[in-house]
């Protein structure tokens, strides 16, 4: 699978107009999906779409595109719902100090307009709302607070939005929503769309409980296989991750390093979207309750069985009794436990992976179960010579805020990894030009640059909706070398000919 993408622009700046016929196309997309497209993410002022270019190429989605785009159905007003809010947030008093105006006119006037969704992304379920009264319009915090409460109700920019899950932001908080706009337990898990209309009501209530997170894995399996005795650093059920999630805010999430993952699930004959494990530096303890041929591909770690090693990329059998573990080793981050007849697990949005920050599943604790989804006999011994992970020049295409200062910048001296998880990779060097834009849709692999002026490659579990220039993204045959590269490690960057694009 091959993720590409081109973004179509409806307008420059922030425009109710455009947005309605840019979400009309959405809609009409979405009913009529051609086979091959991944995702298709609505922005303020345009649409991204997603497509794997193994199943259908860019001229073929053009052309599905351009047919929609003579036939744009009528206006559609999406649903008007209101959300009650507590107005307490810790920046009400400064917010109304900064305008010049009463807590009371704060209030009145925030809860007085009439909303628009005009995206959702950056967490799942975060609205974009808009417009904000302007009496109201402040520039975002000059430092983020590193984690805001679940369900609080900020303005920043000219918009207003709500936080569904904690997590980092840099708006100002000003109450909390007595509804919440996210729970993966609830049908639809996501409360507003694109297109809706919100209205904000001042209420007095509790605050709603943080959602908790979805179990994928079933607490009795069919076949049970493997027990975890102690987990290692972050043990997470993987497959190829969701499609279609994009404009909910959804993570794609699904496994970092496609062709280890992909080795891993031939080696004892699964297919490539077979559930496995993706393990982190180092692996966890298991227990082997009953006989299965495993295999295991992948950096950071190495198989051993009752304390002997396995060498090399090959398919070893286990036995009831069995103890598994992992080896650290001083090279990349990620590896990859397959077991013959796939992971048993439920789907969400189709997919069987683990979405930590969307508390979808969850890391594997001590004493969960594993079973196999299709118990099945395979062939052990059967395997290859893994490439080491070293030092590689990775190869970066033109972004859709591509500039030859910006690339040359990429490409002028190495970047070191500063930190990194499922999110992104955040380097530090030389100083690229970017800067803050509208919201859009953040592609796999986008290099996305801060208003300090350093990089940030955006992987699986990003945030679907993002307000700074990408000049870049990164091949998307180099991205699993990226995600085994550990802190203070460098890396090199050259230029390799276009990439994601905007059309007009």
């Amino acid at each position: 699978m091959t993720l590409t993408g081109f973004y179509l622009r409806f307008a420059d700046v922030l425009d109710w107009s455009a947005n309605t016929r840019l979400l009309a196309l959405a809609r009409a997309l979405l009913s009529d999906l051609l086979a091959g497209v991944t995702d298709i993410v609505p922005g303020y002022v345009n649409l991204y779409l997603e497509f794997d270019s193994e199943r259908v190429s860019r001229a073929k989605v053009e052309r599905w595109l351009r047919r929609h785009m003579q036939e744009l159905p009528e206006r559609r007003e999406g649903k008007q719902v209101e959300i009650p809010v507590r107005y307490d947030g810790p920046d009400l008093p400064w917010v109304a100090a900064q305008t010049g105006l009463t807590v009371e006119d704060v209030i009145r006037l925030h809860s007085l307009q009439q909303y628009r969704v005009f995206a959702t992304g950056f967490t799942p379920g975060f609205p974009f709302l808009g417009p904000l009264d302007v009496r109201l319009g402040l520039p975002r915090r000059t430092s983020p607070r590193s984690s805001v409460p679940a369900h609080s109700v900020a303005i920043a920019g000219g918009q207003s939005g709500i936080y569904p899950l904690p997590s980092p932001g840099g708006w100002h908080l000003i109450g909390t929503a007595l509804t919440p706009v996210y729970n993966p337990h609830r049908d639809p898990p996501i409360l507003l769309e694109a297109g809706d209309g919100v209205r904000f009501v001042p209420s007095c209530g509790e605050t709603p409980a943080v959602p908790t997170e979805r179990s994928l894995l079933p607490s009795e399996p069919r076949s049970p296989v493997l027990r975890v005795e102690q987990p290692g650093l972050l043990d997470l059920v993987m497959d190829r991750g969701r499609r279609m999630t994009g404009r909910f805010g959804l993570a794609a999430s699904g496994v970092l390093d496609q062709r280890s993952a992909g080795f891993a699930n031939r080696l004892v004959g699964n297919p490539a979207r077979a559930p496995l494990l993706e393990l982190t530096l180092n692996g966890p303890i298991l227990s082997v309750l009953s006989s299965v041929v495993a295999a295991f591909a992948g950096y950071g770690m190495s198989p051993q069985v009752n304390g002997q090693p396995v060498t090399g990329a090959q398919a070893f059998a286990l036995r009831k009794g069995d103890v598994l573990s992992f080896k650290p080793t001083r090279e990349g981050v990620r590896g990859y436990l397959a077991l013959a007849g796939g992971i048993e697990s439920e789907v969400f949005w189709g997919s069987a992976s683990t979405d930590v920050n969307g508390r979808v599943g969850w890391a594997l604790q001590a004493g969960d179960v594993l079973g196999l989804e299709e118990p099945r006999m395979a062939r052990a011994g059967l395997g290859f010579a893994q490439q080491v992970p070293s030092l590689k020049r990775i190869r970066l295409l033109a972004g859709p805020q591509y500039s030859l200062e910006a690339m040359r910048a990429l490409c002028a001296a190495p970047f070191e990894l500063v930190s990194g998880d499922r999110m992104g990779l955040r380097l530090s060097g030389p100083e690229v030009p970017g800067g803050e834009l509208i919201s859009e849709a953040t592609p796999l692999g986008a290099v996305q640059i801060t208003t300090q002026g350093q990089p940030i490659v955006l992987l699986s579990d990003r945030g679907r909706i993002g307000g700074y220039a990408k000049p870049a993204q990164v091949h998307p045959a180099d991205l699993p070398w990226l995600a085994q590269l550990r802190p203070g490690q460098k890396v090199w960057f050259i230029a390799s000919g276009s990439g994601v694009g905007v059309v007009s």
